[in-house]
């Protein structure tokens, strides 16, 4: 086997777990440092705006609601219904655009700093087990003692407060689903009344527990898709957390007073110590690496101990190290921006131009027109109209290209609940001058306090031609 097949041999493999495919468990080094720091600040936000999200309400309504079980959305104070799915299909679209763009530009600074895998499992899982535990050579020693009395309280401590944690965040995801309101009353009322809810509760719990007790890493390397996605995304201009191996090689270790002919690189493998995936970065970009700066900290930290120049790690491009020139913005990545552009366009403008109600005409099923005086036919339609909003509303229909009236039966105007929907049947008359054969279109306008709001288009039903 030659030299270069061995340097790219990790690549056959993945780093947590081995040849005959058994779990390789990783026992990372806490990280510090002035990466780190930020992700902490960026970690608090984050979890403000988790946790806090679906407590905040506009007018007694929530912000932030993804019903799915009564197919209703409430985004920023909008309610979005299923006939506003092409909404939020275009909406998809620009995310998975703007996912490709980003990862194209900076790489996978997601995985590192926004995913709530990574969020919740670095920066509070992973800290319980560091305070319980102790450190990584504590932690690793603890796993291979006896179980004696030492070890059964803190493995079961941990596993105490990780279920606690995924409680809570089972709580919290659930309180986006069906409302905080109903949260509390699930909370407060009977067990009986709410079953279906508790047995969500339990396995979104027993999932999360599960998912940061052991998945942990391989939820990134084995089952999240996006790692294997970078593979295709990125390019040689992409930002990524690399090893600048043309000022680190020949790697190797430092010694007192030396004057330094070889690399930077002193070969202290702290960067492979942190890694919470078990990566060695200095190998290359990887599908394992989430981009967390941990390695980066441990390097300039080692960098600086031994009067060395920090960034041998460093946020940069594959053509930054191997060209040593600066980072450009490549053609294609001005092709992602401006499709994300258009894109992000045609989301602002479905959204400024949605109305709050939503009007359904169609004509009975079944029904055949009606003969009336004065020279007319009718026809009998089914109506819908749904609002939107959290105010109550009332609409009028009003003939547009035909001359006729339309009159509702059993109701004499058209109310509509706030945040609800109102359904009825009405007659719509029309003159036989104004039909253009079997099928004519009409154009019936619907109003609000005298404001067209939307126009609706439908069909009438008349005689064959001729008759």
């Amino acid at each position: 086997m030659s030299d270069t097949t061995n340097q790219e041999s990790f690549r056959d493999k993945v780093a947590t777990v081995d040849k005959k495919g058994k779990r390789i468990w990783i026992f990372p080094q806490k990280p510090e440092g002035k990466f780190y720091n930020l992700r902490k600040l960026a970690t608090s936000l984050y979890l403000v705006v988790f946790f806090g999200l679906p407590f905040l309400k506009y007018d007694g309504h929530p912000i932030f609601l993804l019903n799915i079980l009564e197919r209703k959305f409430i985004l920023f104070g909008q309610i979005f219904w299923p006939q506003d799915f092409f909404i939020f299909a275009i909406g998809m679209i620009v995310f998975i655009v703007f996912i490709a763009l980003f990862t194209v530009v900076f790489g996978r600074v997601f995985c590192g700093w926004a995913c709530p895998q990574t969020i919740f499992m670095e920066m509070l899982f992973r800290n319980i087990e560091y305070w319980i535990d102790g450190n990584a050579a504590e932690q690793r020693a603890l796993k291979n003692a006896p179980w004696n009395t030492d070890k059964i309280i803190k493995r079961v401590s941990k596993w105490i407060l990780f279920w606690l944690l995924s409680f809570v965040i089972a709580n919290t995801f659930l309180a986006y689903i069906i409302g905080v309101d109903e949260l509390r009353n699930m909370v407060l009322e009977p067990f009986s009344k709410h079953i279906g809810s508790f047995v969500a509760l339990s396995v979104f719990t027993t999932v999360f527990f599960f998912v940061y007790l052991w998945m942990r890493e391989q939820v990134c390397t084995v089952i999240c898709p996006y790692g294997r996605m970078q593979g295709v995304l990125l390019d040689r201009d992409s930002v990524i957390v690399a090893y600048d191996y043309s000022r680190g090689e020949p790697r190797g270790k430092i010694h007192k007073n030396e004057e330094r002919t070889i690399g930077d690189c002193i070969d202290c493998a702290q960067c492979v110590k942190v890694c919470p995936t078990g990566i060695d970065i200095r190998n290359g970009t990887q599908l394992e690496c989430v981009n967390c700066t941990a390695c980066i900290d441990a390097c300039d930290r080692m960098m600086e101990a031994v009067n060395l120049p920090k960034g041998l790690i460093r946020y940069a491009s594959e053509a930054n190290i191997a060209e040593k020139r600066p980072w450009r913005f490549t053609w294609r990545m001005k092709g992602y921006t401006a499709v994300m552009a258009v894109l992000l366009g045609v989301l602002v403008w479905l959204l400024a131009s949605r109305t709050d109600v939503g009007v359904t005409i169609l004509r009975t099923a079944g029904q055949l027109y009606q003969e009336q005086p004065n020279e007319q036919l009718s026809n009998l339609y089914n109506y819908k109209v749904l609002n939107k909003t959290f105010k109550p509303k009332k609409v009028e229909f009003v003939p547009e290209n035909f001359h006729g009236t339309i009159k509702l039966v059993g109701e004499t105007e058209i109310k509509i609940p706030k945040d609800g929907i109102t359904t009825g049947t009405m007659f719509v008359y029309v003159n036989k001058s104004d039909l253009q054969g079997r099928k004519t279109k009409l154009r019936i306008g619907v109003y609000e306090d005298g404001k067209k709001i939307t126009t609706i288009a439908t069909s009438f039903l008349g005689p064959f031609s001729g008759n």
